[in-house]
């Protein structure tokens, strides 16, 4: 059941990328929620292809709900949400099954389902279903605004280069960027924006960290060991494309620190507790604190580039050099944010449903 998630909110995700459609079934959200359809599509297009940082495939990404509304409203039925595929090449991928491209599952995948897999863009392993996890997203966003939640991120670097960082303690939703390049510091998007333009231009591609809030989450949400927020939310930002690792908080920082230098001393603002600061990120034994929740995510660079790679030519067992052709994003991170912001919503939104 790897394409289903959660427990008391399931997410289920389906297609591939050069498939008729791809889509997605949410099941649990509450019966009498009007959903805005606009905000949705405002949002899903965040994601979406376009200008000059972003892949050449253009998909308008509209999608089509065909259950679980009435009115615009949730009526307690599962929500089906189909988004057709129109712009696919799938001649770009046929010679991926004889020689799988280095840092992408084609190998791996031809194991695991014994040549059955769909190679065209990726099949089931494509970026293109985070569209889908995004309408999910976009869906769960617009409950959680109504139990007081805001989710939010930008980028937080590309290559070497950073962005200014959320105020742990701080932050509030009027911090949140809604474009499709979403930086803090200008100077600092110029100077990524340089680098992608660049980096593309030498048939290469760039990484980058994404950093994602949420603020309004009351304390004493989530659970400890196992089903832990931080446990949860992991697990569904992993099934993004391209994640290479979370980190809450400090995150590795703390590992540099005595307890003294990270720990997060406790006081009475009025009636509520808060911390003076917030190293550990709005979580602690799994559970909220009440604090914000502030998450950092790696994106590794986009592994098709124009750049000759050496891979393997699995029919002969003999080395083989490969250029791969296709339509590819000289740098993933900025289609990410949106995708992070979606997984860390479908995960709140399953506890607090």
């Amino acid at each position: 059941m790897s394409s289903v998630w959660g427990r008391n909110l399931t997410v289920t995700v389906f297609g591939q990328s050069h498939a008729e459609a791809i889509g997605v079934v949410v099941d649990g959200l509450p019966a009498g929620l009007r959903i805005d359809t606009e905000e949705l599509q405002a949002f899903l297009q965040r994601r979406a292809a376009g200008g000059p940082f972003a892949t050449a495939r253009k998909e308008p990404d509209v999608p089509e709900i065909v259950s679980g509304l009435v009115d615009g409203v949730t009526c307690g039925a599962p929500i089906t949400a189909l988004i057709r595929n129109t712009n696919v090449r799938s001649g770009d991928y046929s010679d991926l099954r004889d020689h799988p491209r280095p840092s992408h599952a084609d190998y791996p995948a031809s194991v695991r389902f014994d040549g059955a897999n769909d190679i065209r863009g990726g099949g089931q392993f494509s970026g293109r279903l985070t569209a889908a996890l995004c309408v999910a997203g976009g869906l769960c966003m617009q409950f959680l605004k109504t139990k007081g939640v805001a989710i939010g991120g930008h980028i937080a670097s590309i290559g070497k280069i950073h962005d200014k960082a959320f105020d742990p303690v701080t932050v509030t939703a009027d911090e949140f960027l809604t474009d499709a390049f979403p930086v803090r510091d200008n100077e600092a998007k110029t100077a990524m924006q340089e680098l992608i333009t660049v980096t593309r231009s030498e048939g290469d591609s760039v990484g980058g960290t994404i950093e994602c809030a949420a603020v309004g989450l009351p304390a004493g949400v989530g659970d400890p060991l196992f089903d832990g927020l931080e446990n949860r939310i992991s697990s569904i930002v992993f099934g993004i494309p391209a994640v290479k690792g979370v980190e809450f908080g400090n995150g590795f920082a703390a590992a540099e620190l005595t307890g003294s230098e990270n720990n997060d001393a406790y006081y009475y603002a009025g009636d509520t507790v808060k911390t003076h600061t917030n190293r550990h990120g709005g979580i602690l034994g799994g559970i909220s604190t009440g604090m914000p929740l502030v998450l950092r995510v790696a994106i590794k660079p986009t592994p098709s580039i124009a750049k000759e790679q050496e891979t393997v030519e699995l029919s002969s067992k003999t080395g083989y050099t490969q250029q791969i052709k296709g339509r590819h994003d000289p740098c993933i991170v900025p289609r990410a944010v949106p995708c992070v912001e979606a997984a860390l919503a479908i995960a709140l939104a399953d506890y607090l449903v």
